[in-house]
């Protein structure tokens, strides 16, 4: 398969798969001309990637989770605690995302949103922490 080809069936941009092969993720063997040759299991790492990644996979971790996926004598709990600690890290995103939200919502509500120049967002936003 082509470039192209590969990019259209993992669902992957040329130049994320590009990319990936730069940082050595994926080897595809290459014609005399230079021109790239992706086997099926080339396409099966790039799908592979594709679905980590979707699921906020950091590059490090997909090169990882990869080499586990290889090795045949890979113990699953080096793969759990890999996810685990992806689920935490998510889990502390959410839960400043919520923070945000909550302080975000308090300022609108206490902006009058009319013809006055007062409002209590952006005096928030210009008050300096200490």
């Amino acid at each position: 398969m082509n470039i192209g080809e590969v990019s259209e069936k993992s669902g992957l941009p040329a130049k994320t798969i590009r990319y990936y092969e730069d940082i050595g993720l994926i080897n595809p063997p290459r014609h005399a001309n230079g021109y790239r040759v992706f086997r099926e299991k080339d396409l099966h790492k790039l799908s592979f990637l594709g679905r980590a990644r979707s699921l906020g996979f950091s590059i490090e971790d997909c090169r990882v989770l990869l080499a586990l996926y290889e090795d045949d004598s890979r113990a699953s709990a080096q793969v759990k605690a890999l996810a685990q600690d992806h689920l935490t890290q998510i889990d502390a995103k959410i839960a400043g995302l919520r923070a945000m939200r909550e302080t975000l919502a308090d300022l609108v509500d206490a902006c009058h949103g009319d013809s006055r120049p007062d409002c209590p967002i952006l005096k928030d936003l210009a008050a300096t922490s200490t």
